[in-house]
């Protein structure tokens, strides 16, 4: 029924499939640029700047994000979180479904590379704004002492998304064998139209948050909800687009870039890298739940700065576990790196959520980490294969991850404190 309040595990199950299916599509792209894209779409360049083009490529994803961020968020914060999440899982699935057909640059030249990156700024454009709803209308429903358990389950669809993508990608690299790179890789991308219509059916069980619902009855939808962040909170937005950098930083860290560097630089076969971040997503998944916990009861900005200080520690173990080219070292180091993400991504929902008023959050929180994923996820893989070609040595790479995270440790540790009155109490009616 249209006007019926939604179950608590209709909410959450519609917030976790829905980013679930995106983080599924956008890494899956990036699985192939790691892994094929260079030969298919950039045949003329050298391995290296093959490389260097995809993972070009892989980031203008990124560059679509903010723009995606903020104008769903804007039709977020102006009409309602429900339409726009239909609208994003839309994009993002039929773009990815797209590329699956696209002819490669032998069969159609210099339009091919074209092709594929006007469907990666449709993809990231489509993800720019899936974030901020799928965590809103999780934590718009919940009471302050369980915001960061509800938006935890939109901070499942990372994991997840790697999970699936990463698992396809390594059954179709067993079953395929030398047809890989010439038909094989294109199945990963076909599969997720099957996605997008489960996505479209669990997310036609939504309604409307009841926080956005009181900022329309009370008449304080914001005309142009960006422009009235910018005016009112340039300081926090700053801040929560710096912290914002360092979960991604990590994550394509391990889950893009280490494709290319395990296999070239440290000697691990294609099929054993995926299936060590297969192994990592697991425990990742569960430490964003039990971080959440832990958010919920001493508060998301004292856990995320914990996730923080840990990334910018770990930065150096991490590549020097991967340099001894022992399968149990790099596991060890994944299985780290994906707690370090986990606690920073507990708290991360709830974090943003009650830092930003209702009638400007979707655009807030959409714009913050979406810069921050442009920063922290766009630019890692190009710089740390920049910095790897030029030095031949990870140390570099090392020190530049750990810059960046210690960058959102500062921001997160500076930011005010947030309310846990940012959204009241009343939500009683959740089943």
């Amino acid at each position: 029924m249209a006007g019926s309040t939604p179950s608590r595990a209709s909410i959450l199950l519609a917030s976790c499939v829905g980013t679930s299916i995106e983080w599924y599509d956008y890494y899956v792209f990036g699985s192939a640029s790691a892994l094929v894209f260079g030969s298919l779409f950039f045949p003329s360049f050298s391995p290296v700047a093959g490389t260097l083009a995809a993972f070009g490529t892989f980031a203008v994803g990124f560059i679509a994000r903010p723009l995606g961020g903020a104008v769903i968020g804007h039709f977020g914060d102006r009409i309602g979180r429900k339409s726009m999440l239909v609208l994003t899982l839309m994009l993002a699935g039929l773009a990815t479904f797209l590329i699956g057909l696209l002819p490669t640059y032998a069969a159609i030249g210099v339009a091919a590379p074209i092709l594929l990156v006007f469907l990666r700024l449709v993809q990231g454009f489509g993800v720019g704004g899936e974030w901020g709803g799928a965590v809103l209308v999780a934590t718009e429903h919940a009471s302050p002492r369980q915001r960061a358990v509800y938006g935890s389950f939109a901070q499942f669809g990372v994991p997840i998304g790697v999970l699936t993508s990463n698992l396809v990608f390594l059954l179709v690299v067993e079953t395929t064998g030398d047809g890989f790179a010439t038909w094989g890789w294109r199945i990963p991308f076909l599969v997720s139209v099957a996605l997008l219509v489960v996505g479209m059916l669990v997310r036609r069980t939504l309604t409307e948050s009841p926080e956005f619902q009181r900022v329309r009855e009370k008449r304080q939808v914001s005309r142009v909800p960006a422009a009235t962040l910018l005016r009112e909170r340039p300081g926090t937005l700053l801040l929560a687009s710096l912290a914002a950098i360092a979960p991604p930083a990590v994550g394509y860290t391990v889950m893009v870039y280490m494709l290319s560097y395990g296999t070239q630089a440290a000697g691990f076969g294609r099929s054993t890298l995926l299936t060590l971040i297969l192994a990592s997503t697991v425990l990742w998944i569960a430490g964003i739940y039990v971080a959440a916990r832990c958010a919920d009861r001493w508060g998301s900005k004292p856990v995320y700065a914990i996730g923080a200080g840990f990334a910018v520690v770990w930065a150096w173990p991490l590549f020097l576990l991967v340099d001894t080219g022992s399968v149990g070292a790099a596991l060890l180091a994944f299985m780290v790196a994906g707690i370090v993400q986990a606690i920073m991504a507990g708290a991360q929902g709830a974090l943003f959520t009650e830092i930003f008023p209702a009638r400007m959050r979707f655009s807030g929180a959409s714009i913050a980490y979406q810069m921050g994923g442009l920063v922290g996820g766009a630019v890692t893989p190009l710089a740390a294969t920049g910095l790897y070609g030029a030095y031949h040595s990870s140390t570099p790479i090392a020190v530049y991850l750990g810059l960046l995270c210690a960058v959102s440790l500062v921001a997160v540790l500076v930011l005010p404190a947030p309310s846990r009155a940012a959204v009241p109490e009343a939500v009683g009616s959740v089943r």
